[in-house]
């Protein structure tokens, strides 16, 4: 016969029947990714986690001012401060981090990121457009890893109050290519035509190190024009539309509305093709770099895995996405961002840390030692930066080298140039450089301080002009018989161009070789009437010339 349950049975059995569904719903809550979706939404829903009592001085210190910062990444909860187990990482403005973005599944730091599912670790992305601001907070701790560029490193790592912190470069991101750019006025044809003019540059920033590459391939500095300092890019671009400056070093799109709204002006070059001279880097603290090692070398080899599934297309709309959503523009403006950037990968990594010996091209260790010796010509730094191997850490990159193989992770060829046209072999050159190259009565063959000469004067310009033709036009002086003439100053341009070739693995067809003998004396030389005029006339002259 069947027995009645008690009151107290029915209340035993419902509070076991309510025990056991929320242990169910908590394990699905915490163990599953349905769970993980819905925290996601509630967090959402919320505006985040953070309140304004969560917030510390210092943090209200490093977005105040002109700094720009955008709610998908200030959301983040607050622990992530605090949490060892979250790598904080400062951004800019810019289409280079995009692949970051991708990997972390946004900005902020998050369990649905692969660097957490990959790596078990998390990643919180922040955006500081104040450099100054980013720099104190990162002094006072609160990002581990910031960024810059390998040209402006050295003003971070000459001796100094920031040197004591010890800071090493330890990933390359991007070359810029066409988000920089110098912008001229009407009657501004070449590089050689703006000395002697006024020219707006940020101060200190990559700009001067465009401006200063572009200077020296013209056979300039300096002190042959007139710097007019800004704040930044985007004041540059101001002065510009004023009627007082000649040029100015900007930004993308700011290259384009500038230009626009000055008639007459136009963009000179850009790093389009000054393709190899603003290299976006990530560095941290030597001490940070040590107690988060496993954390620096997940974080680059997530980046790169990022990296390398970006040249799939279907993947670049979701880094769009993510990048619009930092940054608090429209998916148009984002995917526009990224277009005037190469993100770089492992074997470009690998190339621009000198861990290949047979790379030829531009490396970080160019840039950052040239720089670091100009930033004290113009005044901006006290001393030369310590060398290049002092200030970077190679291990990420070293440890992810076994892991990340095959063609996804293959360094970015050389453009490769086909014939010169006839147009091309005629162009006007945006810049041009005479350069004294001594050879032996009636010989076209190199001395050794002939190369040096070559290695020293023109190398350097090759390799960051690396989507430019070069021209060589080999000059005489009227010595001797003219047509002998006209074709030993072939044979030697064809000498120079066989050496950049032979040294620095430069395409054959991208040399336009032009002999002109004695027709082509430099002015005020045209007769030819003193020992110091004929040494003038024999010359080698190096132009930058458009690829179509």
């Amino acid at each position: 016969m069947a027995r009645r349950l008690t009151t107290f049975s029915k209340l035993l059995i419902t509070f076991l029947i309510v025990a056991l569904l929320y242990l169910a719903g908590r394990y699905v809550i915490n163990n599953t990714q349905f769970g993980q979706d819905l925290k996601d939404q509630a967090t959402e829903a919320s505006g985040g986690t953070t309140n304004s009592s969560d917030r510390d001085d210092s943090e209200g210190s490093a977005t105040s001012g002109t700094s720009t910062s955008n709610n998908a990444s200030n959301n983040a909860s607050t622990s992530s401060r605090s949490d060892d187990n979250t790598l904080r990482v400062q951004l800019v403005t810019w289409g280079g981090y995009a692949p970051g973005l991708y990997f972390n599944e946004g900005a902020a730091a998050n369990e649905r990121s692969r660097f957490f599912k990959d790596y078990g670790f998390k990643v919180d992305f922040k955006l500081e457009n104040d450099l100054i601001n980013a720099l104190n907070a990162w002094i006072a701790g609160e990002y581990d890893v910031i960024v810059q560029t390998a040209d402006a490193f050295p003003l971070y790592t000459s001796p100094g109050d920031i040197n004591a912190y010890k800071p090493k470069a330890f990933m390359q991101v991007d070359w810029s290519r066409g988000g920089d750019a110098i912008i001229v006025k009407r009657g501004i044809n070449s590089v050689n035509d703006l000395k002697g003019k006024k020219i707006a540059v940020a101060v200190p920033s990559p700009a001067q190190t465009l401006l200063s590459y572009s200077l020296e391939a013209a056979g300039l500095d300096y002190n042959d024009v007139e710097v007019v300092k800004t704040p930044d890019n985007l004041k540059a671009a101001e002065l510009f539309r004023s009627g007082d400056i000649d040029a100015a070093v900007v930004w993308s799109p700011d290259d384009i509305l500038a230009t626009r709204d000055v008639p007459g002006s136009k963009i000179l070059l850009t790093t389009v093709d000054q393709s190899h001279i603003i290299a976006d880097i990530m560095f941290a603290k030597e001490d940070v770099i040590q107690s988060k090692k496993n954390m620096i070398n997940g974080f680059y080899e997530g980046w790169m895995k990022g990296v390398a599934e970006l040249k799939t297309s279907s993947n670049r709309k979701k880094a769009a996405k993510y990048l619009a959503e930092l940054n608090g523009v429209g998916l148009e403006d984002a995917e526009g961002m990224m277009s005037t950037v190469y993100w770089t990968g492992h074997g470009d990594n690998m190339n621009f840390f000198g861990l290949d010996g047979n790379y030829k091209g531009q490396k970080g260790a160019d840039l950052y030692g040239i720089m670091a010796k100009r930033f004290v010509d113009m005044g901006d730094a006290e001393s030369v930066a310590p060398n290049w191997r002092s200030v970077v850490h190679t291990g990420a990159v070293q440890a992810a080298n076994t892991k990340l193989t095959g063609p996804a992770h293959a360094p970015e060829k050389s453009k490769t140039f086909k014939p010169a046209t006839t147009t091309e072999r005629k162009a006007a050159p945006v810049a041009s450089k005479p350069i004294s190259i001594n050879f032996a009565t009636g010989q076209y063959t190199l001395t050794e301080n002939a190369k040096t000469i070559i290695d020293l004067q023109f190398a350097n310009t090759a390799k960051s002009f690396a989507n430019m033709r070069v021209r060589v036009e080999g000059n005489t002086d009227n010595t001797g018989d003219r047509t002998m003439n006209q074709k030993l100053s072939e044979q030697r341009a064809s000498a120079v161009a066989n050496y950049l070739k032979g040294t620095y693995g430069m395409d054959a067809n991208r040399f336009i070789i032009i002999g002109n003998g004695p027709d082509k004396p430099v002015a005020g030389c045209e007769t030819n009437a003193t020992d110091a005029c004929k040494a003038k006339n024999r010359r080698t002259e190096f132009q930058l010339i458009a690829s179509n």
